[in-house]
């Protein structure tokens, strides 16, 4: 279980060490073939903040190498945001005492007709942590419902055992999300103050079971804005070195999100510049060639305008962060606000204009000639 490796690091010690790093540590990250964890630490630490134009060079080659000019696109679905933990940085925690609101199957169908108007393949899962609500049951059925309209499907839900993942990849689940928020274990619990999300140790061997499970596509990621984002990358990393390891098998992708406004949310502890984010960006794609990077429409027009160049692979566009948001429930609950507030038809334009091809499907059923070709299209 990668609780054995994580235990072995400290969470102060790790900080002293990326904040000690100097210019003479990057630029030798720089120079390598192959890059090691202590690499990356060099990579994210502030003495990496002159070689930025350096990295974002290096990171546009690299990411061009694997994935070509390409940007694959999503939608969240938000199903429902009932949810039974107190979380103080989401807009769904059950202490927030506004509507809920959870999907019936005609209401998933009619999102869903939306979105495939839209040209959308590939949807995303969202709901709160209800089990009563919205649990296993209510996410095989969702998933029964929308598998004949879609190329694929991901979740971002509650934490599940391996049985009940097995089940739902049997059903047509291809990939799920699943964000520690922060690896500070010691501060976790000043996040998350009720329900089974508060439990750090079993959302921690998550990915352990996807990866037994033997789910396609993990996703991982922090919530930035809680803890000191340079250390929760770190662990990120070595978390997905891990499973790496020992899912050699399955594909990884990792999210960077900013803590946004929403009903009843706590302000920022750390604040990451849009600078800085382009370093962790960049220095993820320079460590892990093979990694899937996404930008959510958590970011504004003109940051995701430019990152398309300097390392993101995925974007979602167009959404809604609330259940029925697209079409049968418009003022629902919403998790958050986003930022980038553009129709899908302006994010592909976008995406064309800065020379790439909008991809539609997952890229791994296309051909690698296609890929290098660009001629994937809507």
């Amino acid at each position: 279980m990668f609780k054995e490796v994580f235990d072995k690091y400290s969470w102060e010690e790790v900080l002293e060490s990326i904040y000690a790093k100097k210019a003479a540590d990057v630029e030798r990250a720089l120079n390598k073939t192959k890059r090691t964890i202590e690499d990356f630490k060099a990579l994210i630490s502030p003495a990496a903040a002159p070689f930025l134009e350096q990295m974002a060079q290096m990171s546009h080659r690299i990411t061009q190498k694997r994935f070509g000019k390409t940007i694959q696109l999503y939608a969240p679905l938000y199903l429902s945001n009932e949810c039974q933990n107190i979380c103080n940085y989401c807009g769904f925690s059950y202490d927030n005492k506004l509507k809920r609101k959870t999907l019936s199957a005609i209401e998933i169908l009619q999102e869903a007709d939306y979105l495939k108007a839209q040209g959308f393949e590939h949807v995303l899962l969202v709901t709160g942590e209800a089990n009563k609500t919205v649990g296993v049951e209510y996410l095989q059925n969702a998933i029964r419902l929308l598998r004949p309209h879609f190329a694929n499907i991901s979740i971002e839900v509650q934490p599940l055992e391996e049985d009940e993942y097995k089940m739902l990849a049997s059903e047509g689940l291809y990939a799920v999300l699943v964000y520690q928020e922060t690896y500070d274990k010691e501060n976790y619990k000043l996040y998350h103050l009720k329900g089974k999300k508060s439990n750090f140790d079993y959302r921690l061997d998550t990915p352990d079971r996807l990866g037994h499970a033997g789910i396609h596509k993990i996703g991982l990621g922090v919530l930035i804005g809680l803890e000191d984002w340079r250390a929760d990358n770190f662990f990120t990393a070595l978390h997905v070195g891990y499973l790496e390891k020992n899912f050699w098998q399955t594909r990884y992708s990792i999210s960077f999100p900013r803590l946004r406004p929403a009903t009843g949310l706590i302000e920022p502890k750390v604040v990451i510049t849009d600078k800085e984010l382009v370093q962790l960006i960049c220095a993820w794609r320079i460590f892990n060639e093979e990694i899937e990077l996404s930008i959510s429409t958590r970011e504004n027009e003109l940051f995701r305008d430019h990152i398309i160049k300097l390392g993101a692979t995925t974007m979602s566009a167009g959404s809604k962060t609330n259940p029925g948001g697209y079409s049968v429930e418009p003022e629902s609950l919403e998790q958050f606000e986003i930022d980038d507030t553009r129709s899908v038809d302006e994010v592909q334009k976008m995406i064309e204009r800065n020379g790439y091809k909008p991809v539609w499907k997952d890229w791994e059923q296309f051909t690698n000639t296609e890929m290098e070709n660009n001629v994937i299209s809507k």
